[in-house]
């Protein structure tokens, strides 16, 4: 018996990938845009102490990190071997930590001051005697919420 219909070969219609470098670039240039890097250049070396109870920042964003530790091996000849303090990118003293921490608190927005956390990164042989100049200088500044960085025990 012959079939009164004709049968079609039916193809899947191409791709149309015109409008997919647009979209990459747009994805791309979203991320750029939202995505805060901040990375401060180390200048003290420090081995992080071992906790156990340990939580995590909720808002990275507003957080300021205090490095104390001795200089890098880079900076060893100019700075010699004893314990530096580093706020972000800067080698300061305890009185300078006080006075940049006022400032960058009144450049943030009122939001941002409340939660406002600073977070201490020292050697874990780092004199207990400096850890606690800084604490004083933190209370002068009005940082009252401190973090202190750790790992955990189990690693």
């Amino acid at each position: 018996m012959v079939s009164r219909f004709k049968q079609f070969e039916r193809e899947v219609p191409a791709l149309n990938t015109a409008s997919l470098p647009d979209l990459i670039f747009t994805v791309l240039f979203f991320f750029m845009i939202v995505t805060h890097m901040r990375q401060a250049d180390l200048k003290v070396q420090y081995r992080v102490p071992q906790g156990t109870e340990l939580g995590r920042l909720t808002h990275k964003s507003t957080a300021q990190y205090v490095y104390i530790g001795p200089p890098s091996k880079e900076l060893q000849p100019t700075l010699g071997t004893e314990t530096i303090i580093q706020l972000n990118d800067r080698i300061v003293t305890t009185d300078e930590l006080c006075d940049l921490l006022i400032r960058q608190r009144q450049q943030m927005s009122d939001e941002d001051q409340e939660r406002m956390v600073v977070s201490i990164r020292a050697d874990r042989n780092t004199d207990f005697g400096i850890i606690a100049g800084v604490k004083q200088a933190l209370r002068q500044a009005g940082a009252l919420r401190v973090n202190y960085s750790a790992v955990d025990t189990d690693e």
